[in-house]
């Protein structure tokens, strides 16, 4: 793992490829060597009904949440959230330079006691992926 779910308003669209920011993502998860590539996991939501700030429609945020399973060192999270929160920032960097854009992410950690998992997903996976 780790699960990323970025959380986007709708008007973004019209200035963000979501699918891309979804690849960027993914490739600087596994970038990190900290999250196998077989349990990463990315998905983007757009908000339909936001209200940011004063009200203006033309503000937009992105809101990343990164869930991981618990055990991995305090550096190697705090390393994976830099790399992480760079290629997005990154990926935005001219729409933040332009427009009203809000930007952030959080990883948090998943007890592994109350997250119960199974994949077949590895059979279907290149080796290297594993």
């Amino acid at each position: 793992m780790p699960h990323i779910a970025i959380q986007y308003s709708r008007n973004l669209e019209a200035r963000l490829d979501m699918a891309a920011l979804c690849r960027v993502l993914r490739d600087a998860a596994v970038e990190t060597g900290v999250f196998p590539p077989a349990g990463i996991r990315v998905r983007a939501f757009a908000a339909d009904h936001v209200l940011i700030a004063d009200g203006n429609p033309d503000h937009g945020f992105i809101d990343i949440s990164v869930r991981l399973r618990g055990g991995r060192s305090a550096a190697d999270k705090r390393r994976a959230t830099a790399h992480i929160f760079a290629a997005a920032e990154g990926f935005c960097a001219e729409d933040l330079a332009a427009n009203s854009l809000m930007l952030s992410l959080e990883m948090r950690d998943i007890d592994p006691d109350l997250s119960p998992k199974t994949s077949s997903i590895r059979r279907f996976l290149p080796e290297d992926m594993h």
